[in-house]
């Protein structure tokens, strides 16, 4: 399957998938509840056991400082003014997250990155790192071996290395020490949605107000806050947050937007985007989208009412350039990006007429390049 082939497959499914029916969504997938947050934790460690692929001890010699410390707490004196070749181990950075809510003795990934020269942390041993808070509280212990899923060979001439090998991941490698913060639940429960939406907001107070009956319990504060307040009994808070949680609330229809991946050319369309009538001209290149309504009358004896049928239409004009069509009636944004990838258009150029689309007012939506 070629590229442009593959390309015009990914717009013809995203815009098919994006024209289906909006689907009710859970609260819990639409909003969170305030002050239920992770907490992001951060150490400076050892790594060890490296076949010769770690720091430049001589380049770095923080390296060799950092095993001199580390045997010091062990109980190993080194002497004075040695000056360690720790080929074999790397100073690493690690960073995990404290889910909300975490209790002493749950364990949580933690994610190594070398901090100098080394080459690679395959094979390597992360000694015992203490995880802090920003607040400086250590609230974490990481150990363990390192998962890297790359591979590197390497002979006299060349040197070949697959995905990344100076950072890794030790699932479940770390410990939680100490609880995070508390987050208890209060009177009062604040549900922050992902989108600022008025319209949204307003169809979830409708939704939750159907569940806690109570008068005045359920406030808007704001286009992405609603305020609840739940019963006083902690048993009770925590049987209405449930119910709440799973509560299903029809979405409104999004913003127009168009979606292009600068590297790939993808284009993805929600359902919301309209075009007005336009026609383009690019290079050599005129592309002219028509639709046109006919009314389809019934047979002579059926008693149903004449049919309007949506009829369209795609010319593509390679001729020279300077040619500009006027398109009587607007079409779908699907049909002309379809009609710009048959011709084999570079990303560059599908980028450039849609931006001059949205210029001029024909695309009436929001376009972000990624």
């Amino acid at each position: 399957m070629t590229h442009r082939t593959l390309s015009q497959w990914f717009l013809i499914a995203a815009f098919v998938f994006g024209m289906s029916e909006v689907m009710a969504a859970r609260l819990k997938d639409m909003a969170v509840v305030s002050g239920l947050r992770p907490n992001q934790l951060i150490g400076y460690g050892l790594v060890v056991g490296l076949d010769g692929t770690g720091d430049n001890s001589g380049a770095n010699p923080v390296t060799g400082q950092s095993v001199i410390t580390m045997l010091n707490s062990l109980g190993v004196a080194v002497p004075p003014g040695i000056n360690l070749q720790a080929r074999n181990a790397a100073v690493v950075m690690v960073t995990a997250e404290l889910a909300a809510l975490a209790r002493p003795g749950q364990t949580m990934d933690v994610t190594v990155s070398s901090l100098t020269s080394a080459r690679s942390l395959r094979g390597g041993t992360l000694i015992m790192t203490p995880l802090k808070a920003a607040n400086g509280q250590v609230y974490g212990q990481a150990q363990g071996s390192i998962v890297i899923p790359g591979a590197s060979v390497s002979t006299a001439m060349a040197r070949t290395t697959i995905n990344q090998l100076s950072s890794g991941r030790i699932p479940s490698g770390g410990i939680v020490e100490q609880a995070a913060p508390e987050a208890d639940l209060d009177p009062v429960v604040e549900f922050n949605f992902h989108k600022v939406d008025y319209a949204q907001i307003q169809r979830a107070v409708e939704a939750i107000s159907k569940v806690v009956s109570e008068e005045n319990a359920v406030t808007a504060i704001d286009a992405r806050t609603v305020s609840v307040r739940v019963p006083v009994q902690r048993a009770q808070r925590v049987s209405v947050m449930a119910q709440l949680l799973e509560l299903e609330i029809q979405p409104v229809v999004d913003i127009a937007r168009v979606v292009i991946n600068a590297r790939t050319g993808s284009v993805v369309v929600n359902q919301s985007v309209r075009l007005a009538p336009f026609a383009v001209t690019h290079g050599n290149l005129t592309i002219q989208v028509q639709a046109s309504n006919q009314v389809v009358p019934q047979s002579l004896f059926s008693r149903n009412r004449p049919v309007n049928q949506r009829n369209e239409r795609v010319s593509i004009d390679p001729g020279p350039a300077g040619q500009m069509v006027r398109v009587e009636e607007g079409a779908s944004l699907e049909q002309v990006v379809r009609a710009i990838n048959l011709l084999g258009v570079t990303p560059q150029d599908l980028m450039s007429i849609l931006q001059a689309m949205k210029t001029s007012g024909a695309l009436q939506a929001e376009l972000e390049i990624i």
